[in-house]
């Protein structure tokens, strides 16, 4: 694969793609983009020219703003920080803001400008800001005034970041980087980038070591939505989005920027997205889709037999961790309606393999996005035969490339990703989740899937959620030891212990139950939703 003539002076990013004999094996002739490309200006300018200046695209923390604002704005802000910031094409902007249209505004304007975003979370200390910049050899910051206290430490003790920015991620313009874009002109003249110039970094978000950045090309950001979001989703510009997962991650980019602005749709973006306050913005806004955790939506059916009206919403999207059978069976006996459960990876950028509506089964994870292929393998890249457990791999229009790391090549093997999941496909060609290859738990010559036991565990009225490890053990090589967090009419005792020990046996395997249960007030968790089970391991 030749790459096009690149937009960008600063050739950082490309010059740190992995060797093309360690990429993927990309196919993306099915999406006829032309070779120059800029996605922001895709997802702005250009859908106000197609008659949707007026519709409102992005509500929350006191803003609403049409497809003309924002685009206007985002120019504005693209002229400031080429006039005021010297920002050339290729350098990298780190971003530090929660869920806030004044995030996205500053994205799409850096990406107008040629710039390669580092959308960050705001729950990160300077430490690991640190990290970031110097992988990303990133020279500019913009971060939410509220924020700075951080990424000012960042700044003082780094060798590469030059400037900190604040914006304004409340309503008042009342920032330096708003203040310089206000007398700006609302037409810009966005940087000709290439489609498969760099776009966006993306951190993934791993437990321990050394963080990785994946590089997403600009036509990546538009393949997701004209894929999955298009396929899958079947967005129209009467929907109304909403969720939990961060926009510094590639998850909620995908599911709370790039796919309503792509379809003329509206984004509603929660800073503090608990499970009430989706609640409470579903009814008021009448959201129709939703983007969060299996935990949300056990809250949302509590709600629902309290009196709450969730009937906007067609579409329900579970992320963040596994989808229990129990809750995806008591969504569609309370709403008439399917859950969609999905796999993806920051690697992949988005979601690759989902359920579809009307053709949703609990406990299966459907089949590949088109223009995908996975299959199931195993140690050696052979692949095993239906219904046997083994490593997920898959190829398609968007895959894995990390930024100068060696870890390329344990990620990608003979042109497949290799996402770190352990899957096994049926005879009529669904895949079912089994467990991230390193959750499953061997014990007295028995494989386990932490995630089947969870999923059984959540089948109990007395569980509110649980966390299964493995916990090592000179006898068994490995016993299968229960996390579980009650529900509040429970109370924790040692004939409760025996109970729920008593349930997985008479419902699963008995070989599968867990001999160890600890009770806790909460699950250690990532802003994304995911359980950090290495946390468990070391209580």
């Amino acid at each position: 694969m030749t790459l096009s003539t690149s937009g960008h002076v600063d050739t950082f990013c490309r010059d740190n793609l992995p060797p093309k004999h360690q990429w993927p094996e990309l196919n993306a002739s099915q999406y006829a983009y032309p070779q120059q490309l800029n996605v922001a200006v895709e997802l702005t300018g250009n859908m106000v020219a197609r008659g949707f200046g007026d519709h409102v695209a992005l509500i929350g923390n006191g803003r609403m703003r049409t497809y003309k604002e924002l685009s206007d704005w985002s120019n504005r802000l693209a002229h400031a920080l080429v006039d005021d910031y010297g920002i050339q094409p290729g350098n990298r902007i780190l971003i530090r803001a929660a869920n806030n249209p004044a995030l996205v505004a500053c994205w799409l304007a850096a990406t107008k400008a040629g710039a390669v975003v580092v959308n960050t979370m705001p729950m990160l200390r300077a430490g690991e800001l640190s990290q970031i910049v110097d992988l990303a050899n990133i020279k500019l910051a913009l971060c939410d005034t509220r924020l700075m206290d951080e990424m000012h430490i960042c700044a003082q003790t780094s060798d590469i970041l030059e400037q900190v920015v604040g914006f304004d991620g409340t309503a008042n313009f009342d920032a330096e980087l708003d203040q310089a874009a206000l007398n700006k002109p609302v037409r810009f003249q966005a940087v000709a980038t290439s489609a498969d110039d760099v776009a966006l970094l993306g951190f993934t978000s791993g437990t321990t070591g050394k963080p990785k950045a994946t590089m997403h090309f600009h036509r990546d950001l538009l393949i997701i939505a004209d894929g999955y979001a298009r396929e899958i989703l079947q967005v129209i510009p009467e929907d109304v989005f909403v969720g939990s997962p961060p926009l510094a991650f590639t998850f909620g980019l995908g599911g709370l920027a790039i796919f309503p602005l792509r379809f003329g749709a509206t984004a509603i973006l929660l800073e503090t997205a608990s499970p009430n306050e989706m609640i409470t913005i579903i009814e008021t806004y009448k959201a129709t889709i939703c983007f969060t955790s299996p935990t949300a939506y056990r809250v949302m059916l509590n709600a629902m037999e309290e009196g709450a009206d969730l009937s906007s919403l067609r579409i329900a999207v579970s992320a963040g961790e596994t989808l229990p059978a129990s809750v995806f069976e008591d969504w569609r006996a309370k709403t008439g309606k399917t859950m969609l459960d999905g796999i993806g990876a920051t690697e992949m950028l988005h979601i690759f393999m989902s359920n579809r509506i009307g053709d949703a089964h609990p406990a299966c994870t459907g089949k590949p996005i088109s223009g995908y292929q996975a299959k199931i393998v195993d140690e050696h890249m052979q692949e095993v035969p239906p219904g046997e457990v083994g490593k997920l791999a898959v190829r398609g229009p968007t895959g894995c490339r990390y930024l100068d790391d060696e870890r390329q090549t344990n990620y990608v093997v003979d042109g497949w990703n290799l996402t770190g999941d352990a899957f096994f496909q049926d005879k009529d060609g669904y895949f079912h989740f089994a467990a991230r290859t390193d959750d499953m738990i061997l014990s007295s010559g028995y494989n386990i899937a932490g995630p089947e036991v969870e999923a059984c565990l959540l089948g109990h009225e007395a569980v509110f959620e649980c966390a299964v490890i493995g916990t090592p053990d000179e006898g068994r090589g490995q016993l299968v030891n229960a996390y579980v967090v009650l529900n509040e009419t429970y109370q924790a005792s040692d004939e409760l212990i025996l109970k729920l020990q008593d349930y997985v046996k008479n419902t699963i395997a008995p070989y599968k139950y867990p001999r160890l249960v600890h009770f806790i007030d909460a699950l250690p968790k990532t802003e994304t939703g995911k359980i950090q089970r290495f946390k468990l391991k070391v209580l």
